[in-house]
């Protein structure tokens, strides 16, 4: 179906903005991602906006022209509406010129297949949201299965995660779990659970990896629990040559899930 929305009063307008808080996302199970780029690579891993919002006057592209025509195909909606109503959506007072309504995925532990990567990354209570879609980016780039959050993490479905991900949320398998069901479900099966560490840890380097490896980071400021640590088959940590004690928990992630790729032949 396609139709034309001017107002900024109207019904669709309001149910659209509300996507931007978490409440209303939890509530209607879906979310907000914004821009042709970040939209082309959904379809082309196989996931469709319901709804597809394109702004009015907006220059012709192959891309756009492909993704309306599969949304129609599949049953979605099409809304053209103003720039002005677009930002409205969005919160973006430059927009790009399209966005998209995607239902929530499946982030049950249950719906995992550990062995089909092998790495995958895991965050502890991680707060920052582009922080966690800068960690789906980089499970993009190394080839990993996708993310587990542990325990009260920001909202991967957040309109600054999803844009921070550059795309990756949907090539990514997102998982939500409390550490008390994330334990017993890794220890039902293969899995090394390697977390970044000063507690007696060993170099990055070279440490003895092996896949599925599980590489864990935790809270921005905090860190990991000491108990979660306890559990860990291996705590690895890297040289600090200047004051800081440690890097970004994000950055961390990056220059471990590579050092694991090297080590396990990636």
């Amino acid at each position: 179906m396609r139709r034309q929305i001017t107002g900024f009063s109207n019904p669709t307008v309001k149910a659209l903005r509300a996507l931007r808080e978490k409440k209303h996302r939890k509530a209607s199970g879906k979310f907000l991602a914004e821009g042709l780029r970040l939209l082309t690579d959904a379809r082309e891993s196989g996931k469709l906006p319901e709804v597809l919002v394109m702004a009015s006057g907006r220059d012709p592209h192959p891309l756009l022209g492909a993704l309306e025509t599969d949304v129609l195909a599949a049953g979605g909606e099409v809304i053209e509406t103003s720039e002005d109503v677009l930002a409205k959506i969005t919160g973006k007072d430059n927009p790009q010129a399209i966005a998209g309504v995607f239902a929530e995925f499946d982030t049950a532990l249950s719906a995992v297949n550990r062995n089909c990567a092998p790495i995958w990354l895991v965050a502890q209570a991680l707060r920052d949201p582009g922080n966690l879609g800068t960690m789906l980016r980089t499970g993009d780039a190394v080839g990993a299965g996708g993310l587990i959050l542990i325990d009260d993490c920001a909202d991967p479905f957040s309109v600054e995660a999803v844009r921070a991900s550059m795309g990756a949320v949907f090539t990514q398998q997102v998982v939500q779990a409390r550490w008390d069901e994330f334990l017993p479900w890794l220890r039902s099966g293969e899995g090394q659970l390697v977390a970044a560490s000063l507690r007696d840890a060993v170099d990055y380097r070279g440490a003895p990896y092996s896949a599925p490896c599980f590489l864990m980071v935790g809270n921005e400021s905090r860190g990991l629990p000491e108990a979660y640590e306890a559990e860990c088959d291996l705590r690895v940590t890297m040289p600090m040559k200047g004051r800081a004690d440690s890097l970004n928990a994000a950055v961390a992630a990056a220059v471990l899930a590579y050092e694991v790729l090297a080590t396990l032949g990636g």
